[in-house]
C-alpha cells in the first residue's frame, strides 16, 4: 500500500530533524545527562516538528539503547513505538478529545505504571483545544505528576493555552524553517525517489511551503503524478498558482496604470481555472519584495526570495513607483485578500481592486459637503468646554453634601444636591463598593434609560459619602441636572446597601480627552461617508 512521502520521511532522529539545533541539542542533552522533565510544550506554526520531536522524545526516554540522546530504532521498544504498538506512549488529539471526561480518564490512568518502559508518556497534540474545564482537570496531575509520567504538549496557538499550564512546562518554540534547508530536504527526498526535481522546482516548492516541512513534503508528492520533470512551471500548474510571466505582467499593467491588460491577464488565469486567491497572495509576496527594493536596495537581495533571473524584473517594477505607492497597493492587496473569504464572487472582488489599484476610481472627497461635519464638531466643542468644573474657590466654606433621601418617590422626595468634584480626590481614604454590581443592577430595573451610562464605572465609600467614578461626562452632567435620575440611583443604593449616602461624583478623563474621543468617533464617522461616496461611484 502507497504511503504518503511525509509520513515515509518523517524524521525518526533527532538528527534528522532539521532547523531546530537549539531545541534538539537541548532536548539531547537531557537525555544524556538523564535530567529529562516531567513537561514539555513544543509550540509554533505548522509543519515544523512539534510533533515529530514529541515522538522521538517519547521513544529515547524509553529506549534500551539509546545513543547520544537518539532512539536507537532498533530495540522492541523503538520499533512497537514506530508502529503505534506501544501502550507506554499515549498520543491523544485534543481537537477530537477536547471535553473533561477525556482529561479524567487520562488522570485515572496515570495511575497505572507503565508496561515495559521507564515511563509512561502523554503526547497531547493541538493542546490549546482543550476546554476549561479539561484545563483545569489536567492542571493538578501536571504540577506532581508520578515519577514515570511524562507529558508532551504541542500547540500552533500558545495564546490560547492558560498561563497555568505554560508555567509548569518546559517551552520551545520551534522555527519556521528557511527556505534553503527545505529545499535541500526535499532534493533529498526526491533523489531517494527517484524523481526528477530541477533546482527551480525545488525552490519553488521551498517558498509556497512558508516554513512547513510537512507542506513542501506533500507538495512534493503531488507534484510527482503531475509531471514528469518537476520544474518551477510544473509546480506552479500542481499548486494552482499563476506562472512567473503571468505574475509580473500583471503588476507591470498595475505600475503603468493598463486596466484593460490587467483584466484580461485575470480572464485569460481565470479561464485556466487558477486560483484567484492563491494569485492575490502572490501578487502580494511580489509586492513585497517591491517594497524591500525600493526600502533598501542594498539588502534586498538577501531579504527576498526570488529566482535568480526574476531580481532584475522586480527592480523594474520597482523603478515605475515610490515606496508610498507601493505600500499603499500592498495595503490594498491585503484588504482584498481578507475581503476575498467573505465574498460571494471572489473574482469580482479581486477585479475591483485590480481597477482601484490601476487608479481609475477618482477621489470623491473633494465633492464632500464637510461643513455638516464641521458645524457638529464646533458645537460639541462649545458644550464641553461650557461643562462647569466644580472646582471649590480657596476662600469659600466648603460645605458638606447634603444626604439624598433614599426611598418615597419623586414627589416627596427633596431636591438632591450632588457634589461634582473635579479636583483630585484623595483616593487612599476611600474604600471600593464591593456592591456596586448589584447597585447598578438595581438601578437598571429603576431608570433603564440612564443606567446604560455607567458602564465602566466603580464606586467608593468613606463614612456616608459615596463618590462615582465614571468616564462618561454624559451621566455626571445628568446626574447634576435631572432630579429624577439622582434620586432613582439614591433609591437605588438604599435598597442594596440599607442606609442613606451623599453622593459625589468624579469623571476619570479630562475635558481634552473628551473632546478628542468625539473628534474621532466624527473623524470615523467621516471616513465612513467618503468611503460610502467612492463605493457609489
Amino acid at each position: 500500500m502507497y504511503k504518503a512521502l511525509y509520513r515515509k520521511w518523517r524524521p525518526m532522529t533527532f538528527d534528522d530533524v532539521i532547523s531546530q539545533e537549539y531545541t534538539t541539542e537541548a532536548l539531547k542533552n537531557q537525555i544524556i545527562s538523564g535530567k529529562t522533565a516531567h513537561a514539555y510544550l513544543f509550540t509554533g506554526s505548522r509543519g515544523t516538528g512539534k510533533t515529530t520531536c514529541a515522538r522521538i522524545l517519547a521513544k529515547a526516554v524509553n529506549c534500551r539503547n539509546m545513543k547520544n540522546g537518539n532512539p536507537c530504532l532498533e530495540c522492541d521498544i523503538c520499533r512497537d513505538a514506530d508502529s503505534g504498538a506501544l501502550t507506554d506512549i499515549v498520543e491523544i488529539d485534543a481537537a477530537s478529545n477536547n471535553g473533561v471526561d477525556n482529561i479524567r480518564d487520562l488522570r485515572d490512568a496515570a495511575v497505572y505504571t507503565p508496561e515495559r518502559g521507564a515511563y509512561k508518556i502523554y503526547i497531547i497534540d493541538e493542546v490549546h483545544m482543550l476546554s476549561a474545564g479539561a484545563f483545569n482537570a489536567l492542571l493538578k496531575i501536571m504540577e506532581e505528576p508520578p515519577p514515570y509520567v511524562k507529558f508532551i504538549l504541542a500547540t500552533t496557538e500558545i495564546h490560547k493555552v492558560p498561563a497555568t499550564i505554560v508555567s509548569r512546562c518546559q517551552r520551545y518554540d520551534f522555527r519556521r524553517i528557511k527556505a534553503e534547508d527545505i529545499a535541500k530536504r526535499i532534493s533529498y527526498i526526491a533523489q531517494q525517489e527517484e524523481l526528477d526535481l530541477t533546482d527551480d522546482g525545488a525552490a519553488m516548492i521551498a517558498k509556497l511551503a512558508d516554513g512547513g516541512m510537512r507542506d513542501a513534503v506533500s507538495l512534493l508528492d503531488q507534484c510527482s503524478v503531475c509531471a514528469e520533470t518537476i520544474n518551477a512551471e510544473a509546480v506552479s500548474n500542481a499548486a494552482g498558482i499563476a506562472g512567473r510571466d503571468y505574475l509580473y505582467d500583471i503588476l507591470d499593467a498595475i505600475s503603468d496604470a493598463d486596466t484593460p491588460k490587467t483584466l484580461s491577464l485575470t480572464a485569460a488565469l481565470y479561464d485556466m481555472s487558477k486560483d484567484l486567491t492563491r494569485l492575490c497572495e502572490e501578487l502580494i509576496t511580489q509586492l513585497r519584495n517591491v517594497m524591500l527594493i525600493k526600502a533598501s536596495p542594498e539588502t534586498a537581495e538577501k531579504l527576498i526570495v526570488c529566482m535568480p533571473d526574476e531580481l532584475e524584473r522586480l527592480r523594474a517594477i520597482a523603478e515605475k513607483s515610490d515606496l508610498a505607492t507601493v505600500m499603499d497597493r500592498l495595503s490594498a492587496l491585503q484588504e482584498c485578500r481578507e475581503h476575498m473569504q467573505r465574498a460571494m464572487n471572489k473574482r469580482v472582488e479581486f477585479e475591483m481592486s485590480l481597477i482601484k489599484l490601476c487608479g481609475n476610481v477618482k477621489n470623491t472627497s473633494e465633492s464632500i459637503d464637510n461643513s455638516e461635519i464641521y458645524d457638529k464638531i464646533k458645537q460639541l466643542e462649545n458644550k464641553i468646554n461650557s461643562v462647569p468644573r466644580g472646582i471649590p474657590n480657596a476662600a469659600q466654606t466648603p460645605q458638606q453634601p447634603e444626604v439624598l433621601t433614599a426611598r418615597g418617590d419623586a414627589e416627596t422626595d427633596p431636591t438632591p444636591n450632588v457634589k461634582i468634584d473635579e479636583k483630585k480626590i484623595n483616593e487612599e481614604e476611600l474604600t471600593d463598593c464591593e456592591k456596586w454590581g448589584e447597585i447598578l443592577e438595581e438601578y437598571q430595573k429603576l431608570n433603564p434609560a440612564a443606567a446604560g451610562s455607567l458602564d465602566g464605572s466603580f464606586a467608593k465609600t468613606k463614612g456616608n459619602v459615596l463618590v462615582i467614578f465614571s468616564q462618561n461626562r454624559f451621566f455626571i452632567n445628568l446626574l447634576k441636572s435631572n432630579r429624577d435620575t439622582a434620586v432613582s440611583l439614591s433609591r437605588a443604593i438604599f435598597n442594596v446597601m440599607g442606609q442613606k449616602y451623599a453622593l459625589r461624583a468624579r469623571c476619570t478623563t479630562t475635558v481634552e480627552e473628551q473632546k478628542n474621543l468625539a473628534e474621532q468617533l466624527i473623524k470615523k464617522a467621516m471616513e465612513n461617508k467618503i468611503e460610502t461616496a467612492v463605493d457609489n461611484q
